[in-house]
């Protein structure tokens, strides 16, 4: 496994999809839960009782790796607006510290000017979390985030953003560090998760403040016009409240008790993933919409590629991989993934709501 930017030199390697297969202890468990990979699709067996991140969530996948995804670009046109009420709606999928590339994407999208400054008047644009770990410029990423939310406020618009299990992290890691928290599978520490998961030293250098506060107060879920947005593909949220506003404030005063072990929960719950996938997905998803509202959930956390099943199979061993030209509909048509896998060389994925299908 190639080593995280920052982690170390990096080693010369010639991958192969085989190399990339999901860890069996990423999946969702609950009773929404599906089975786990068997020992031959990665050899981690079953995951254990209670999921506990303490080993890498997703592998660590340079751009430069043999996986490619190639994608279609899309033709830049201004950013409809809307004379009476609110402009158009746009997500954004998971940065995971790849400024240049969220600068190129919403460019694309004539949500930002060359100059980088938020020119969409009354646009909305929802990030669905995930800003830091993996790529080279978190710090940068959560920095532009903030000042287009100033920007587009100013132009009568709005650019918000949810929590990422990877905000919960990065806060767990520099709030905690090597403090030991009771992970359900022996002592474990954010310090340790966060480095296994792509935490960049640059980033905690550069970490201050009002960073900490910025992402401290984010909402985990939102509903806009009947699109539920939230970050992860899991049912977790319904552990923390019957209402939208009732998760959210769960969640802000969890993080304002400022307890590891309670941080560390609500962390693990957020990184479990593919609960709207397969057979029972469908009604997952129905289980967050009649709770929170909506007729679709919006989310990223798990990569395209993944969902799709076309990481870690055993076609494309030349390497070609996958192609992710846009977002994912599934579960019925109630589900629509928002990561793009821009840290295994696919695509940042920006995109207006609805969806024309």
């Amino acid at each position: 496994m190639t080593q995280g930017a920052g982690q170390g030199p990096e080693t010369e390697r010639t991958a192969t999809l085989r190399d990339f297969r999901v860890p069996a202890y990423v999946h969702e468990t609950g009773p929404y839960a599906h089975s786990t990979p068997p020992d031959d699709a990665g050899g981690l067996g079953d995951a254990p009782e209670g999921y506990t991140p303490t080993q890498r969530d997703l592998p660590v996948i340079h751009r430069g790796d043999t996986l490619q995804v190639p994608v279609d670009p899309a033709p830049a046109a201004p950013a409809p607006q809307s004379a009476d009420g609110p402009g158009p709606l746009y997500v954004v999928g998971d940065v995971h510290g790849y400024l240049d590339e969220l600068v190129a994407a919403l460019q694309e999208r004539s949500l930002i000017d060359a100059a980088g400054q938020w020119c969409a008047g009354t646009a909305r644009l929802w990030f669905l979390g995930d800003f830091t770990d993996r790529g080279p410029d978190g710090i940068g990423v959560i920095d532009l985030v903030m000042r287009l939310s100033a920007e587009a406020a100013a132009a009568g618009g709005y650019c918000k953003a949810l929590m990422g299990n990877h905000e919960l992290l990065l806060l767990g890691a520099k709030r905690f560090g090597d403090t030991p928290v009771n992970s359900g599978a022996g002592t474990a520490t954010f310090q340790a998760a966060w480095l296994l998961n792509g935490g960049q030293k640059s980033d905690m250098d550069r970490l201050q403040d009002h960073h900490l506060q910025w992402m401290a107060r984010l909402d985990a879920l939102t509903e806009v016009e009947d699109h539920l947005l939230v970050h992860s593909d899991t049912t977790a949220y319904l552990d923390y409240g019957s209402s939208i506003e009732e998760v959210n404030d769960t969640v802000r005063e969890a993080l304002t008790r400022n307890d590891a072990d309670e941080v560390w929960d609500l962390f693990r719950k957020f990184t479990r993933r593919f609960s709207f996938r397969d057979e029972g997905g469908p009604d997952a998803v129905r289980s967050l919409l009649d709770t929170y509202g909506g007729t679709r959930i919006v989310h990223g956390h798990s990569p395209i590629p993944y969902l799709l099943g076309e990481v870690g199979s055993e076609d494309g061993e030349d390497g070609s991989g996958p192609v992710v030209a846009g977002p994912h509909v599934y579960a019925d048509g109630l589900a629509i993934a928002m990561d793009g896998g821009v840290t295994m060389a696919g695509k940042l994925l920006v995109q207006q709501l609805p969806l024309d299908i």
